[in-house]
């Protein structure tokens, strides 16, 4: 987050693809040759995004307090990714709505992160995933845009999940975590938001950008802190801004070219669906049984608002 855990996706995610937003400078046509392989490079961004939790809970971080673990996270994470994406930006222009971008981004930066050291994998993912639903509300409150019927049913499932979880987590001790996860959803949507700007920026400049940036800003704080990655941890560090970031935009850009946003945003679905399990395979971290709960009406109200109309347009 993901996670632009989320681009997403930035749209990433860590952020369109939470919202179906198709990410800038690209489109989608629909070719039946040629949607396969893009299909499969969507699905690998979203499995390569699910590592997140892999990465932010491995063991070797401890030794870094609770509380800063997370920033430290985003700013190693943000500065590999950064400087590994930018060999592949192809047409890189300046634009002032980049700077509001940026702010979002690193905001569901430090927070995704902070909620993953502070509370489970599974509730940072899931809190985070309510993006679109925030997405919605700003657009219908804010923005003045219509509330279509077909949306109400998935916003209300959503809603509940979303309810269930802080229903029981504001009740311990992982309120901070459950704040930040919550936090780190509506930055996400906001990214998204700001990205629907942006549409005729080259993606990877877009996303690559946002990285550094965020490195910048957060780097202050980190120098204040002055804690630095051991010899053991920098490889891993760096492992986290390459497979779990800046690999996945890449991927996720290129399957972009050959099918639907919507459709890869089903596809990215996965992420939510694989982050808490590979969190438990290899760190045994176990999801409380509201978080499953929540989080598998938050996937339901996903699929229903994504999937279902994606099979009706396909005569399903």
């Amino acid at each position: 987050m993901n996670a632009i855990n989320k681009p997403t996706a930035l749209e990433t995610s860590d952020a369109a693809r939470a919202a179906g937003e198709p990410p800038a400078g690209t489109a989608a046509p629909v070719d039946a040759q040629s949607a396969l392989p893009g299909r499969l490079l969507v699905a690998l961004a979203a499995v390569m995004w699910s590592t997140s939790g892999l990465f932010a809970k491995a063991t070797m971080f401890e030794v870094w307090a609770p509380e800063d673990r997370g920033i430290l996270l985003a700013f190693w994470r943000a500065a590999f990714a950064g400087v590994l994406l930018l060999p592949a930006v192809r047409r890189p222009r300046w634009d002032v709505k980049l700077i509001p971008l940026c702010l979002a981004f690193t905001l569901m930066n430090v927070t995704y992160l902070s909620a993953m050291s502070l509370t489970t994998a599974a509730n940072s993912i899931w809190l985070q995933s309510t993006a679109p639903w925030w997405v919605l509300l700003v657009g219908v409150l804010v923005l003045g845009e219509p509330f279509p019927r077909s949306e109400r049913l998935p916003l209300v499932i959503g809603g509940l999940g979303l309810a269930i979880i802080l229903g029981f987590e504001v009740q311990g001790q992982a309120r901070a975590g459950v704040l930040c996860g919550l936090v780190s959803g509506f930055a996400y949507a906001s990214v998204v938001l700001c990205l629907r700007a942006l549409r005729a920026l080259d993606t990877v400049w877009i996303v690559a950008v946002a990285h550094l940036v965020t490195a910048v800003l957060i780097f202050p704080y980190v120098a204040y802190l002055n804690v630095w990655p051991t010899p053991m941890q920098l490889p891993v560090l760096a492992g986290f801004g390459l497979i779990q970031m800046a690999l996945p935009y890449v991927c996720f850009a290129r399957g972009l070219r050959s099918i639907t946003s919507q459709e890869a945003t089903v596809i990215g679905l996965l992420e939510p669906i694989l982050l808490p399990v590979w969190v438990y395979l290899a760190w045994n971290e176990v999801p409380a049984p509201w978080t499953i709960v929540g989080g598998g009406l938050i996937l339901t109200g996903l699929v229903l608002r994504y999937g279902i109309p994606l099979l009706r347009r396909r005569g399903v």
